[in-house]
């Protein structure tokens, strides 16, 4: 089934230089780029974007990494677009992500997980039309 998916480079592998690398892994999986920016996210844009965390402990920690350097935005598509991506991601604590995917390769930690990825249709509707508009959308 074609869906369409967020995926992020997040500020610390945009630091590292990763951004280009995780690119071209997302275009060697076979799934298309549709619409990409690269954005230094506000505040207001960080929180708005996890708002469903606000409650959450971790929020201002995780505000604050999203807002301290420059993130690489893509709306990804293909068939089963979705799980395709979180395969690829892995698990959000590298030390439990199966080799070679980009979060054992390249995160440091749990919240220094160097990419983002939606994880059910109805967030991948949200946070595309959250960052990306018609008019952006190859």
């Amino acid at each position: 089934m074609l869906q369409q998916t967020l995926a992020i480079v997040k500020p610390d592998a945009v630091r590292k230089g990763l951004a280009g690398k995780i690119i071209d892994r997302v275009l060697s999986e076979g799934l298309a780029i549709r619409a990409m920016k690269l954005v230094q996210l506000t505040a207001a844009q960080a929180a708005g974007f996890y708002a469903v965390h606000t409650d959450k402990p971790f929020f201002a920690d995780l505000c604050a990494f999203m807002t301290s350097g420059p993130v690489v935005l893509m709306m990804l598509e293909g068939d089963d677009a979705i799980a395709r991506w979180r395969g690829i991601m892995g698990a959000t604590n590298p030390a439990n992500a199966a080799e070679g995917t980009l979060r054992k390769l390249f995160a440091e930690g749990i919240q220094y997980n160097a990419v983002h990825g939606s994880d059910a249709p109805e967030t991948a509707a949200f946070e595309t039309g959250y960052f990306f508009n018609v008019f952006d959308r190859v």
